[in-house]
């Protein structure tokens, strides 16, 4: 829910667990506490998609039985899930191009531990027309960080349980080629189409690719996006790195984004999600800016995470039980 600083203020000293986003004008205000939040101006709340500076989004974690607060950077950021609980959910947010978060999109879907642990998150960002640097903040210190992930490690009862589940509107389109990369790679120069090396810049410029299509690979059924940040000369840029020997390819054209969004909100059936994160490139092709998306509120996001770095998704969590 949006809330106003002084709201803010309150929830936090009345003890609750919370997680927060808003501007970091506002997070810098707030006072110690067992929160933790991160900076981004977009959000999708209850009044619809909507840009702010003077208000932030709050998360009452009321469901938690207890709940402690741990920073980590990159040299050690897969200890989080050493330091969670047996039953509990794990909440992290990395800011936009730290060197955590480009670790954690490289080497996250090779952790198998992760799997074992509910983890969902977030990247956090800035206002996009004025730039900016993203920031997380640790409420019990008070710190803030541009190059550490904040975690909130959340106890649950015994009867509850976490899960974690995402919404995609894009699958791969089998009559495309099929594409592999070299390495985990965020920066690309070549690749191979179909079996063949070629400059990756080149072949997306020849084929007139809308780079707003993610490239996607399919694993058993799952689709998960890897979208494209800057096409320059020689290199195309990209928001999550892409995995060796994978097969990839670009989604299937949508023909009304913000439609098909709406359509599979409408059939996930999620009833109370207690965290969602939709990510900015949604918020931006989908039109997002008005429309309301319940029962999904929350930051909208430089990336999401729910085990793993995604592109393009909007990842949520329910508790059980």
């Amino acid at each position: 829910m949006l809330v106003t600083l002084e709201e803010a203020v309150a929830m936090i000293n009345e003890g609750k667990i919370l997680h927060f986003a808003a501007d970091d004008s506002l997070l810098k205000k707030l006072p110690k506490g067992k929160w933790i939040g991160g900076t981004t101006p977009y959000f999708m709340s209850e009044e619809g998609g909507i840009q702010t500076k003077d208000r932030l989004f709050a998360d009452v974690l009321d469901f938690a039985s207890e709940a402690k607060i741990s920073v980590y950077g990159k040299y050690n950021v897969f200890q989080i899930v050493e330091d969670c609980y047996d039953n509990g959910l794990i909440l992290i947010i990395m800011p936009y191009g730290s060197a955590v978060a480009t670790k954690y999109a490289r080497e996250a879907p090779e952790v198998e531990e992760l799997l074992m642990h509910p983890t969902i998150g977030w990247i956090s960002g800035f206002d996009l027309e004025t730039g900016g640097e993203a920031r997380v903040y640790d409420g019990e210190t008070g710190e803030a960080f541009t190059d550490k992930a904040v975690v909130m490690h959340i106890g649950l009862p015994e009867e509850k349980s976490a899960m974690i589940n995402m919404i995609n509107i894009f699958s791969d389109d089998k009559t495309d080629p099929v594409i592999r990369f070299s390495d985990n790679e965020l920066d690309i120069r070549r690749c191979t189409v179909n079996g063949q090396e070629v400059d990756f810049s080149e072949y997306i410029r020849k084929k007139r690719t809308d780079v707003r299509l993610p490239l996607v690979a399919d694993y058993n059924g799952a689709y998960i996006n890897t979208s494209v940040r800057e096409v320059s000369d020689g290199k195309v840029s990209l928001y999550a790195p892409v995995f060796k020997d994978v097969e990839y390819r670009f989604a299937v054209n949508v023909d009304d984004y913000a439609k098909e969004f709406r359509d599979r909100i409408d059939s996930a059936g999620a009833r109370q999600p207690v965290l969602s994160f939709n990510c900015i490139l949604n918020y931006q092709y989908g039109k997002l800016e008005g429309r309301k998306t319940p029962p999904y509120t929350g930051p909208v996001t430089f990336g999401e995470v729910a085990y793993q770095l995604l592109n393009q998704t909007l990842v949520y969590c329910e508790i059980l039980g």
